[in-house]
């Protein structure tokens, strides 16, 4: 369903490890809103939810809402650092239009 590239995998692990308390997993999701009309979203969850699909990625667990399953299969998130700044990347083979910013699709 979804993909974690190894420098996703350590940055999550890394944002979950310094959380402080324990965490269910990473939420991704799929929201209204954007520049293009949907926006990705991520978040550290203290729950999961019944009818979440759990993805275990190398021990890192990602949780997604079955809202947001049907745009995010075959998605592939990596985590890039430049110069010009660092964060996650999607790759949705699903999305027809981006967003210059990276985070909005449609």
């Amino acid at each position: 369903m979804l993909e974690l590239t190894d420098s996703a995998r350590e940055a999550i692990r890394a944002a979950i490890e310094g959380a402080g308390q324990q965490i269910a997993g990473l939420r991704v999701m799929v929201q209204d809103g954007g520049c293009a009309g949907l926006k990705y979203g991520m978040a550290l969850e203290l729950d999961q939810q019944d009818d979440d699909a759990v993805i275990d990625a190398d021990g890192v667990r990602v949780l997604i809402d079955p809202a947001s399953q049907q745009h995010l299969t075959g998605t592939t998130i990596d985590y890039v650092s430049s110069l010009e700044g660092s964060g996650f990347v999607f790759n949705n083979p699903n999305a027809t239009k981006n967003c210059g910013c990276g985070k909005s699709f449609c």
